[in-house]
């Protein structure tokens, strides 16, 4: 098959999708969705995640030093697409109020809906020019008693939790098929 060189993209790479929980300033919960997240291993597992630009949900992070990741399922994405879509400085980010609990080990808000939970511990900061990687200790893993049921394949699980994927702007379901552009699931709210 031939190939043509384009510009830099990472248009079909599908990315998992995750809501990050930080505390405000004031102790208030505060929710933004991320993809670019991966796993490192210095020893033991941890993860890594970029975030770009100036966000309520980076500065949280730098001052607290510590977060949930949330995985973002189906069945989360309209709630999920709203909060990665209005700025944490709005009034209206946090308008729906999803049941948020907090970590097991870490003082972080973690979204009880959510099937699977990473209570992050910042390791260290990595500095770019526009954005930041954060690399992290996982603390503790939240997940829904059913996802540790032997007897279920993990073809199986993945299908039940369905977590959501995303590139080229565009959610895609875990089977593949397109859940709209960025910006138009929260429309259903």
């Amino acid at each position: 098959m031939s190939k043509i060189s384009k510009k830099a993209t990472n248009d079909f790479c599908p990315q998992t999708l995750f809501l990050y929980g930080t505390n405000n300033e004031d102790g208030s919960p505060d929710l933004g969705l991320f993809c670019w997240f991966s796993y490192v291993w210095d020893g033991e597992m941890g993860v890594m995640c970029c975030i770009g630009g100036e966000k309520r949900t980076r500065q949280n992070i730098e001052r607290e030093k510590v977060f949930s990741a949330n995985l973002v399922t189906e069945k989360l994405l309209p709630l999920a697409d709203h909060f990665g879509n209005v700025k944490g400085e709005d009034p209206e980010k946090m308008k729906f109020k999803p049941e948020i609990g907090k970590g097991e080990v870490l003082p972080v808000p973690v979204l009880n809906d959510s099937p699977v939970v990473f209570e992050l511990e910042v390791k260290e900061f990595v500095k770019l020019h526009d954005g930041e990687v954060i690399i992290c200790r996982i603390r503790n893993v939240l997940q829904d008693e059913e996802l540790s049921a032997p007897d279920i394949s993990t073809e199986e699980k993945l299908a039940k939790i369905a977590p959501v994927r995303t590139t080229c702007t565009e959610y895609f379901s875990y089977s593949g098929k397109s859940m709209g552009k960025w910006g138009e699931p929260r429309k259903s709210l």
